[in-house]
């Protein structure tokens, strides 16, 4: 079975207040890869019909400072999926209400979702169907970048066994 790219979409729209911004008065980073994570779950849960756990978040490219008083934006959707796992993009925007700017283009990420059963085992999902040329760019585009995540991985189980001892011995 596969599902449009569009059955994910998703989007989630906060304001900006005090307790989410730090002493620059913009928005914390966590606060945001926190928003990034829940919204890219939704997608997956949309996507799967089924429990889901985050496995990976590639970088956070932060582009634009969101700043207290700012709306943010996070439109999420399933780009790419293999046979339990699924690529989610995250667009993150930001907007001035009061002056009437544009939205701006301020952060995205790329994360890999697993789906559960309710044995908490990974549930094959169903594949994609691109609703437009720009999404099939995506669809085509994530085996690329799940190569690079599995070499990531790799690397990570490596780091794993340096780290099992103390710094100092």
């Amino acid at each position: 079975m596969e599902k449009k790219m569009s059955e994910s979409y998703t989007v989630k729209t906060s304001n900006v207040m005090p307790p989410d911004t730090n002493n620059h008065h913009t928005l914390y980073g966590g606060r945001l890869m926190a928003y990034i994570d829940d919204v890219a779950a939704i997608a997956a849960r949309r996507h799967s019909r089924s429990k889901v756990v985050t496995a990976s978040i590639d970088s956070v490219d932060f582009l634009e400072p969101i700043h207290l008083g700012d709306v943010v934006i996070l439109e999420a959707l399933v780009t790419h999926t293999g046979k339990s796992s699924m690529e989610i993009l995250v667009k993150v925007s930001k907007e001035t209400l009061e002056n009437g700017t544009d939205k701006k283009l301020a952060a995205f990420s790329f994360l890999t979702f697993v789906a559960l059963d309710d044995d908490l085992n990974p549930l094959e999902v169903p594949g994609l169907i691109p609703d437009n040329e720009r999404l099939k760019w995506l669809d085509e585009t994530g085996e690329e970048r799940s190569e690079h995540r599995r070499h990531r991985r790799e690397r990570s189980k490596a780091l794993r066994e340096f780290f099992a001892t103390d710094l100092f011995d």
